[in-house]
């Protein structure tokens, strides 16, 4: 008689840390160091910004205060998010089975059946976080706001930093960059974590015309004549500037900015942490799974006059 084994697990608060912190900072913007994260906001948290004018002035022999001290302040509260799925567990017995028998690409075991459904539902939530970091939109259910909704509602945002945007291909890819590069303030540009943040189909463009366009001077074979060859994944930068693929970015948008000036919080050592696998054979016969999560997120970011966008449409200016 086959033996039967019950999956139900059930991890909560600082139990459930590491299970929290795979499903959320598994998306490539986060995983590759792209954003600063704050991993234990409780609540909220006040990003404050302190300006200054000109601070250096001529000598006297009186204390005359030589500046105007501005603070700013931002929010960052990240939004409670759950999940609430019913897998089959016979849908993914096999793939578990294979995995144990070495008959996969898998590495490794995960420790249980239970962590491995945990794995898969993780996976799909970091896709999800990774598309709200940038394009999320807080009215719809499962979305925080991402940078693009926040910087576009935001009136602090120069106009002259606000870039159309085009369809891009790799015909016009360098002018476009060279817009976003252009409109970069004079402060900013040089920092050593500057980026700037493009949508896939952008940095698609750009390594195909890097391929070889004569009208650029690379001549007909491209980078280092080595035609369409030329990149294998590594590092993209544009006038001096990294460029970062950001893969939650919508086709044709662009966002530069310094990492140190946008947020991702989450609350990962929250007491409202939540991870469960529910084995429903025990409750009602079934061959079914509940997986239930229970996590919080959002982002922010510190100053709008330091962004650059591209193809994002400010409806405060």
């Amino acid at each position: 008689m086959a033996t039967t084994t019950s999956l139900t697990t059930s991890y909560s608060g600082e139990g459930g840390k590491e299970y929290i912190a795979a499903a959320l900072l598994s998306g490539s913007t986060i995983e590759n160091g792209l954003i600063t994260v704050k991993p234990n906001v409780k609540h909220k948290e006040v990003l404050k910004k302190v300006s200054t004018d000109a601070i250096l002035k001529d000598a006297s022999c009186d204390f005359t205060a030589t500046s105007t001290v501005t603070l700013v302040e931002k929010v960052l509260e990240p939004k409670e998010l759950q999940v609430n799925l019913q897998l089959c567990k016979k849908d993914f017995r096999g793939d578990y089975e294979a995995i144990d028998m070495g008959l996969s690409a898998h590495d490794s075991l995960p420790p249980s059946f239970a962590d491995f459904l945990i794995g898969h539902v993780s996976a799909k939530v970091a896709q999800r976080i990774e598309q709200n970091i940038w394009a999320g939109d807080a009215s719809t259910s499962g979305d925080f706001d991402g940078i693009s909704t926040l910087i576009a509602a935001d009136a602090a945002l120069p106009a002259a930093q606000e870039v159309a945007g085009t369809t891009v291909d790799s015909g016009d890819v360098i002018t476009e960059l060279g817009k976003i590069v252009d409109a970069i303030p004079s402060s900013l540009y040089g920092s050593e974590d500057l980026s700037i943040y493009v949508s896939q189909n952008i940095a698609r463009a750009y390594v195909r015309a890097l391929g070889g366009f004569g009208a650029s001077g690379l001549g007909a074979a491209g980078t280092n004549a080595m035609g369409t060859q030329w990149w294998n994944n590594g590092s993209l930068s544009f006038d001096g500037v990294s460029i970062a693929v950001a893969n939650g970015l919508a086709d044709n948008t662009a966002i530069a900015a310094e990492k140190s000036n946008i947020f991702f919080g989450t609350g990962i050592l929250n007491d409202t942490n939540l991870v469960k696998v529910l084995d429903m054979s025990d409750l009602d016969g079934s061959d079914n799974v509940r997986v239930i999560m229970r996590m919080t997120g959002g982002v922010q970011y510190a100053i709008a006059e330091d962004i650059v966008t591209y193809g994002i449409t400010n409806s405060a200016n």
